[in-house]
């Protein structure tokens, strides 16, 4: 009856449309967390997740990982794990992600692949496996689909970037029909000097209203960033800050919702030599 009972308190809270699980293209990385969830001009590691096309420029190889503990609720933990390998034909990639618990949990599989076209823009494919599960004999559901990234230098200071998830409005199929949902986003970065960069961003799931963020990057140190953000729908702020120390870029960050609390998270990721 316990575990009966912690499935349905779970399963309302998922309902909540603010909290984003695996299967709706959750963003992911310390730096785009602390920046308001901003991150599809972005070109770095955690484009593998958030806009594929921006891992064209990677010239090593890298690994990386991701943790966010939800509104301090291990239920509701996400994580990610990532591999990126540049060759002389593109960048390819590979993640997974794991969102929830032994009662509910979603994990995505992700096979990446992206070019740049000249120096100033760039493209990005990703095909992805998704699956559900849900204990008591609910059972397991999974799906496949796929989603696409651009990111265009309009010129040496300014960045805009689209990406979309599920296209195709793929289904878990024979589960009550359910839809995964379909994510549209679109955003721009200014960047003012060496150390200061403003990203602007919007999101549309097909569910639900859109998501307008915004996200600051400050260089406080050669080696160590500042960041913070605000988005809406609901209302969040995020806050953090970057080191990087040799082969590692470490991240730490949180964002506060003012009434579910803190949801900190943190990231690393390895380059290999």
């Amino acid at each position: 009856m316990k575990t009966i009972a912690q499935l349905f308190l779970i399963v309302c809270l998922l309902n909540i449309s603010f909290l984003k699980a695996a299967n709706e293209n959750t963003t992911t990385g310390g730096k785009a967390a602390a920046m308001g969830g901003t991150s599809v001009c972005f070109s770095d590691f955690w484009s593998l997740n958030n806009n594929q096309a921006g891992i064209a420029e990677i010239k090593k190889m890298k690994i990386g990982m991701y943790y966010e503990n939800r509104f301090l609720t291990k239920e509701l933990g996400y994580k990610a794990l990532g591999f990126v390998l540049p060759t002389k034909s593109g960048v390819f990639g590979i993640n997974y992600s794991h969102y929830g618990y032994n009662l509910y949990n979603e994990q995505k599989i992700g096979l990446a692949y992206a070019k740049s076209f000249g120096k100033r823009f760039s493209a990005g494919l990703q095909f992805d496996y998704l699956g559900t599960n849900i204990a008591e004999n609910y059972g397991s559901k999974s799906a496949f689909t796929f989603e696409v990234g651009i990111i265009a230098k309009l010129t040496d200071n300014v960045n805009i970037g689209a990406h979309f998830f599920n296209p195709v409005n793929a289904k878990f199929n024979d589960y009550n029909n359910e839809k995964i949902p379909s994510v549209a986003r679109l955003g721009i970065n200014y960047i003012f000097s060496e150390k200061l960069l403003i990203a602007c961003e919007t999101e549309k799931n097909i569910n639900y209203d859109a998501i307008l963020k915004l996200g600051i990057e400050y260089k406080i140190l050669p080696f160590a960033h500042a960041r913070m953000g605000i988005s809406n729908n609901p209302n969040i702020f995020s806050f953090g800050f970057g080191v990087e120390y040799k082969q590692f870029n470490i991240d730490f960050s949180s964002s506060v919702h003012h009434i579910l609390g803190y949801s900190p998270q943190f990231s690393l990721i390895y380059t290999l030599k």
